[in-house]
């Protein structure tokens, strides 16, 4: 007989009253930006060329606008294109659920670069420091995983295996959790720790690179252990979708990290940027 832990079933729906239900999925995304949002504003009061606070309370809205449409527009192409050509219609259903992290990535570049070119920041500068709050949003959003007990791991022995409700009645590795502390604390460990320790702020887009280079590989580890979209299987050489998006992301952020430059002075941006009616 294979022990397992038994799932500590948390209604995914904190709180329901009529028609308003507020879930933790939902309440991940709001903990996860405001965290960024802290985090962002932070660092940003002592790092040459970085934008004001004013500007990056603005950048937030950009920022989440992002995440909303490039995470359900990335899982409509990546995951179930054919599906949604199919039914079009659904496609807005995002309280059915749905989202891909690959994609809330471009959507969050997306939103950067316009940003930066609108507010004329420099654009690297900006995606450091917004890189180096990401994984707080990470961290929140594969607890809600969790809770919701989706996206669970392959069947395993391990003593910490768990049999989650709807994955049959073996037990599996609870992969959410491994990404939450990898993806999320790890990783944020790493990108402040370099931050502080290093000259890494003083090198536009080295940070970004971190960033990009990290994530991807720990997301291609965790897959290892995480079981694969059942419509989609494994995928080329028995990679896994997340796999294979994971790994432009690493040659990406070694790029970025091999052709980091210093910035020798702050941006002009951060004194004369554009005054934000209030």
């Amino acid at each position: 007989m294979i022990l397992a832990i038994p799932f500590p079933v948390i209604d995914p729906i904190l709180i329901e009253i009529g028609p308003l239900a507020i879930r933790w999925y939902a309440l991940a995304y709001v903990a996860g930006i405001l965290g960024c949002w802290y985090v962002v504003k932070r660092l940003a009061a002592t790092w040459p060329g970085a934008p004001d606070a004013h500007t990056i309370d603005d950048l937030v809205v950009w920022v989440t606008f992002g995440i909303i449409l490039g995470g359900r527009l990335g899982y409509v192409l990546f995951y179930k294109p054919g599906y949604y050509l199919d039914n079009p219609a659904e496609i807005l259903a995002v309280w059915q659920g749905g989202m891909s992290y690959h994609g809330g990535m471009l959507g969050v570049i997306g939103a950067v670069l316009l940003f930066a070119r609108q507010r004329k920041i420099p654009l690297l500068t900006l995606g450091d420091a917004v890189a180096c709050a990401v994984p707080i949003g990470l961290f929140f959003g594969r607890l809600a995983n969790f809770i919701n007990g989706e996206l669970w791991g392959r069947v395993s022995d391990v003593p910490w295996a768990m049999v989650f409700p709807h994955a049959g009645p073996l037990p599996r590795h609870p992969s959410q959790l491994y990404e939450a502390g990898l993806e999320g604390v790890l990783l944020l460990a790493v990108m402040l720790a370099v931050w502080r320790f290093t000259g890494a702020r003083h090198r536009a887009g080295f940070l970004t690179g971190v960033y990009l280079a990290g994530y991807g590989g720990l997301r291609a580890f965790v897959e290892l252990f995480r079981e694969p979209d059942a419509h989609l299987g494994f995928l080329f050489a028995g990679a896994t979708m997340g796999q294979l998006l994971s790994a432009p992301m690493i040659a990406i952020g070694v790029w970025l990290m091999l052709r980091a430059k210093p910035v020798d002075a702050p941006s002009p941006a951060r004194a004369k940027g554009p005054a934000t009616k209030r």
